[in-house]
């Protein structure tokens, strides 16, 4: 089995690339990035002794000519690469379109003309807007507040072409955390962890009481690895493991950094909440087991800095 992974430098790739090169079934893996973000922590090794069936090619989802010649024998295609800011995602609205919505449809027009068997897109559960009552499954309707959620939506819809052709899913994924060398600290459990190990202070936007559903990142790449071959029925499946107040993530913290201290700002407002309810089957199906205490991942994450 040949995969391209899009955006395979970034904070899932890199972690999909090593779950994916243990598989017996995977011959090769072909990174395919723009390296824009910029990340070089790929090329940093992975410490495995079939790194071999890595390569890496630079290139641009806008680039036609270059994606129907990487594709060329692909089996299966993991389309990662976007562009994601959090929490500024109503900037560089230009940037949002060009790249999540048309750089989505220039590779599905491009695996259109290919003999790619199966093709996995990563969304985001952003699409859903703002929860106002219960947590929303994969029957929502998408609400999206956010340029970069439209964007992501814009996507979607290109992607759902392939479905008479090929397996294909959606996979809207929570807000991903968890260590990785080539990490986003921009998410809110990243980012709080790095602050709490070396400024012992965090900075709490609103009231703390809002929540959000995440999943950590090795679960996700665990998931999305099983994809590659797992008999899963085509379709639009959320990819979430647990709902947490930013309370929760500050109370276990406190506990692991006893010196810790946080700060408000805008304490005297109310963000939303953003709560995803966890489709069982699937994560059965893809092998996403039980939920490990937060204080015991906390503790795990904050071990591998350096100082």
């Amino acid at each position: 089995m040949k995969v391209l992974i899009t955006g395979g430098a970034g904070y899932i790739g890199t972690e999909l690339i090593s779950a994916l090169i243990t598989k017996p079934e995977v011959e090769k893996v072909i990174v395919y990035d723009n390296l824009s973000r910029p990340n070089y922590n790929v090329f940093l090794g992975l410490r495995l002794q079939n790194h071999s069936k890595v390569s890496f090619v630079k290139g641009e989802l806008l680039d036609s000519r270059g994606l129907r010649k990487v594709l060329k024998g692909v089996d299966v295609v993991y389309h990662l690469a976007a562009k994601v800011t959090t929490p500024l995602a109503n900037t560089d609205a230009h940037v949002y379109e060009q790249v999540n919505h048309w750089g989505t449809a220039e590779l599905v027009y491009a695996v259109e003309e290919s003999a790619v068997k199966r093709f996995v897109y990563t969304s985001s559960t952003g699409i859903y807007g703002p929860s106002t009552g219960q947590p929303v499954d994969e029957s929502a309707a998408p609400a999206p507040h956010s340029l970069y959620a439209v964007s992501k939506i814009r996507g979607e819809e290109h992607v759902r072409r392939l479905a008479s052709r090929m397996d294909t899913y959606i996979m809207r994924c929570g807000n991903v955390y968890g260590y990785s060398k080539s990490m986003r600290f921009d998410s809110v459990i990243n980012k709080f962890v790095f602050e709490a190990n070396f400024d012992k202070r965090v900075t709490v936007q609103g009231d703390g009481k809002q929540s959000r559903t995440f999943i950590h990142i090795d679960k996700v790449a665990h998931a999305l690895a099983n994809l590659a071959s797992t008999q899963l029925a085509s379709g639009t499946y959320n990819l979430v493991d647990r709902t947490l107040r930013v309370f929760d993530i500050v109370d276990a913290l406190k506990e692991l950094v006893p010196p810790l201290e946080f700060i408000f700002i805008n304490q005297h407002l109310r963000l939303h909440e953003l709560n995803i309810q966890a489709n069982a089957q699937v994560n059965a199906t893809l092998g996403i087991g039980e939920e490990k205490p937060l204080k015991a991942e906390l503790e795990e994450f904050l071990s591998k800095f350096s100082f």
